[in-house]
């Protein structure tokens, strides 16, 4: 799963298409979204300097850590990052966001220290959505060669601005010629529920985060559930959600386990005691209700026996019923038609002086069309 998330970010939009964006959501009991950062941006890495992705370069945008962090994070991995690197650069956001230092501290400045640009005022986002273009064509030129971006936190970029303007950046970036894909994470815990509604719609990947629930019953006391929590952190499952083509949704999941060396995914294990759980649901074979739409002899007579609400139960005598063509045998007359052309009408003695004249409307009506449909109800 993590690897279709990985396929999708590497080989990027169609040509006239928006780039793909994924959200990686993280909570206060499953805080982990870093490692699965880190896990992508190892990959796309080692992609991009393979020439196996479509990207050929990537742009790295901190709030969270320092850009020393990451550039030592791809070292452990087996990717140095060297002055002369032309496939990745780094927006520092994360040193001075809000322009408060004038020089930078002794030490602030490591080695690629010529790839990492410090970016102040990032509450400026038209500053910094171009910043990040030229950053990026800095690697690609301006030609139609295309490059990642990465922005390991927009919780930082929500504090200094409103969610609209954030939302406008997320959406300028991948609506640009230039940008292959794009990725983020976000602590859900931080925000208002609109504040994540929005960022789920503009990205077309949502991966998050959830702990193994430590008790489903939920008859342990409070000491057992810190000591169950504590023994299971950092494991849990791994959601996934893609949206396809056509407004379909596609959701897959996974187990993680983070480590000192990071995150691992793997199938869930527990795979049979779902399916188990699931049919546990169904109700067994004792327990269904057999029927037949087939009647027998004995059922079909007993059925001609029962007497419906209403009906003509006749006494002993014959039951006549008016069909709007004739009348009944105390009283009928017919008028003929007076002239060729005109609608014949029917006379319906009522036996008693009165009459009822029925004008067809045509000839070519049906006999029944003027039938009473209640007319065999004795009401």
């Amino acid at each position: 799963m993590a690897d279709s998330i990985f396929r999708k970010l590497r080989d990027g939009g169609e040509e006239g298409e928006l780039a793909p964006a994924l959200t990686i959501e993280e909570t206060v009991v499953s805080p982990f979204a870093l490692d699965v950062s880190c896990y992508l941006l190892a990959n796309l890495s080692s992609s991009i300097l393979a020439g196996k992705s479509k990207s050929e370069g990537l742009v790295l945008v901190t709030f969270s850590r320092s850009p020393s962090f990451y550039l030592q994070f791809l070292k452990q991995r087996g990717i140095v990052v060297s002055s002369s690197s032309k496939w990745i650069r780094v927006l520092d956001c994360y040193t001075d966001p809000l322009g408060w230092i004038d020089q930078p501290s002794p030490g602030v400045i490591t080695e690629g220290s010529s790839l990492i640009k410090l970016h102040k005022c990032v509450s400026d986002l038209k500053r910094l959505f171009s910043s990040i273009i030229e950053a990026g064509r800095e690697m690609v030129g301006d030609g139609k060669t295309r490059f990642s971006v990465a922005i390991d936190s927009v919780n930082e970029l929500l504090r200094h601005s409103s969610m609209p303007l954030v939302s406008g950046l997320l959406t300028d970036l991948r609506s640009h010629a230039q940008v292959s894909s794009l990725f983020w994470s976000l602590n859900t815990d931080l925000h208002q529920e609109k504040v994540t509604n929005a960022l789920e719609y503009i990205s077309t990947m949502k991966a998050n985060l959830e702990p193994f629930c430590p008790s489903p019953d939920g008859k342990r006391n409070a000491l057992e559930n810190l000591f169950l929590a504590h023994q299971d952190f950092g494991k849990g499952r791994f959601h996934v959600r893609f949206k396809l083509r056509k407004g379909r949704v596609r959701v897959m999941s996974e187990e993680y386990h983070v480590d000192q060396t990071g995150i691992n995914l793997s199938p869930i294990s527990s795979a049979e005691s779902v399916i188990a759980a699931t049919k546990s649901l169904i109700p067994k074979a004792s327990y269904l209700v057999h029927f037949n739409l087939q009647l027998s002899e004995k059922e079909r007579v007993e059925k001609e026996k029962v007497v419906l609400p209403f009906e003509h139960q006749d006494h002993g005598k014959s039951t006549e019923i008016y069909d709007g063509r004739r009348t009944l045998a105390d009283g009928k007359t017919e008028a003929t038609p007076l002239s060729s052309g005109e609608l014949q009408a029917d006379v319906v003695s009522s036996g008693k002086g009165g009459e009822i004249i029925y004008f067809r409307d045509s000839d070519d009506e049906h006999p029944d069309s003027d039938e009473d449909p209640d007319d065999d109800l004795d009401i």
